[in-house]
């Protein structure tokens, strides 16, 4: 059993030679009364923290910004796993304490350890002096924690540090610019902001050699110059495995649009791989596409019985009640949770399996090693929008394909596959907009609304054969098939729309001016 919170913090630095008496200077401390929204300052008194930190022999953990430990001590000993969030925040996953690292702590940091075995790499134990900002109620605001911090390594016998430190944790709920009001008393002390982003970090940084943190510089000679094609493209390829990776925690724990999140991860990874083979080797490539395809599509059964099971509620609640006939509502939930269930159950036996840990091994030796060809250290801009423009010459194609043909099956997979080329020229103007700023956002932008619209198209053609089966169901079962009809036609009458605007939004993507602008 686990349990998160969002942790809200900032830590301080205070010299360790430093005369810390001013800490519990009820004069100063008083200030604190004066910053909008506390009313006191509360003296909680000491707690002795003790904790050891967890990681694999090349830190993959700390490396990624996460931190995993086991403290006793405090009201909440525990393991705790912290992940980043943007700015100051971090979630805080909580679990009971236990002699060995749970499953459910190493189930939520696979993606960054790979599968690697974790083990104590430092100990940290901390003198705490606690002071609660209460409001006029009573309620904490936040916390303000003086440490007196000795951190020793568990890898190199005899390798020590101690510092003192100041930490300010805003409580769930305030006021974040409580954090600012605080930081401006803070600094009139002369107390600055930590250049380590957490006690770990610093302990790693004062008490780990290099060679026990077996952290090896895997580049090699290679240099790429900034505003080089492989510069780009391999920024680019380093952000969308930090999301892919960032996610798998989320997705495990069934956290809402995390699996569509991670699942568009794939693909722009995949696409970006596909439409940049010029820069990077598609022999080393190509391997990691495939299996890329692969999660993708067993992260798809999840997302699309989300889409599906969405867009069917939502035709049944615009229905006037008098029209929905028969227990089309409870069939409906019935039939989603049972292939719901299924599909998540697929995604987990994915994210567990061993071929998903030798996807991760790719991606990562894709960054340290990246198999880059010769036009990588070309300057961006020609090789970039040549990437660009061949992706945006295979959708014309099949855009050209599709409007030749008339309504039906065949025309309806011809819009499929356009739309599936509308996001590889997407994600290609997405790698390039460093290079070209807004006009390679503006063809991407219109090249969305085609997307969109074909999107729109295609949802409806799965709709119908779903409404049709579930229609087949209620009449075998002499239930009313009134209102699947009725939710058919709509939906046919969506499709017919949406072709409809299709020649207007692909006359506005297919502008020549929007590709003049790329050949430069």
């Amino acid at each position: 059993m686990v349990q998160s919170m969002r942790e809200t913090e900032r830590k301080y630095a205070v010299p360790s030679s430093s005369d810390t008496s001013w800490l519990s200077d009820a004069s100063w401390l008083s200030q604190l009364e004066r910053v909008e929204g506390v009313a006191a300052v509360v003296d909680r008194g000491p707690e002795e923290l003790d904790a050891v930190y967890y990681d694999t022999a090349d830190l993959r953990l700390s490396g990624s910004s996460a931190t995993l430990r086991c403290r006793t001590g405090g009201s909440d000993a525990g393991w705790h796993l912290k992940l980043p969030l943007p700015g100051d925040s971090r979630e805080e996953i909580q679990a009971a304490l236990t002699d060995t690292v749970p499953d459910t702590m190493l189930d939520l940091t696979v993606s960054r350890t790979r599968g690697a075995r974790l083990t104590p790499v430092v100990r940290i134990r901390s003198t705490r002096e606690v002071r609660h900002l209460v409001d006029a109620e009573g309620t904490l605001r936040a916390a303000l924690n003086f440490d007196t911090v000795r951190a020793e390594s568990l890898r190199a016998e005899g390798r020590r540090a101690a510092w003192n430190e100041v930490e300010v944790e805003l409580a769930e709920g305030a006021d974040p610019a409580l954090l600012d009001a605080v930081d401006k008393k803070l600094r009139k002390k002369g107390i600055a902001r930590a250049q380590s982003p957490s006690k770990l970090a610093r302990a790693l940084d004062e008490t780990t050699t290099a060679a026990s943190a077996d952290r090896v510089d895997r580049s090699g000679d290679l240099v790429l110059n900034p505003g080089s094609a492989g510069e780009q493209v391999l920024t680019y390829v380093r952000e969308q495995i930090r999301i892919l990776t960032a996610l798998d925690p989320a997705v495990r724990r069934d956290r809402p649009d995390s699996v569509h999140k991670m699942r568009v991860a794939c693909r722009r990874l995949r696409s970006c791989l596909r439409s940049y083979r010029s820069v990077l080797d598609r022999e080393v490539t190509d391997a990691i596409r495939a299996e890329l395809k692969w999660l993708a599509g067993e992260l798809g059964a999840e997302r699309d019985q989300e889409v599906l099971m969405e867009r069917l509620t939502h035709g049944v609640d615009v229905l006037p009640e008098k029209l929905v006939l028969g227990p089309v509502v409870a069939r409906l939930q019935t039939w989603n949770v049972a292939r719901g269930t299924e599909s998540h159950q697929r995604t987990l036996d994915a994210l567990g399996s061993r071929r998903y840990l030798t996807l991760l091994d790719s991606l990562a030796t894709l960054v340290e090693r990246p198999p880059l060809r010769a036009k990588a250290g070309k300057a961006a801009g020609k090789v970039m929008a040549r990437a660009v423009l061949k992706e945006y010459d295979r959708l014309a194609e099949r855009m050209t394909h599709a409007l030749d043909l008339s309504p039906g099956p065949k025309r309806d997979v011809a819009l499929h596959e356009a739309r599936k080329a509308a996001k590889k020229v997407r994600y290609a103007t997405e790698v390039a907009r460093p290079a070209f700023g807004k006009p390679a956002k503006r063809l991407g932008r219109r090249v969305k609304a085609v997307q969109k619209v074909l999107g729109d198209h295609q949802d409806s053609v799965v709709a119908r054969g779903t409404i049709r089966d579930l229609a087949v169901a209620a009449q075998t079962a002499g239930e009313a098939g009134f209102t699947w009809g009725l939710l058919y036609g709509t939906e046919q009458a969506v499709a017919n729309a949406r072709e409809q605007e299709v020649p207007a939004v692909w006359e506005r993507a297919s502008a020549p001016a929007l590709r003049k602008r790329l050949r430069r």
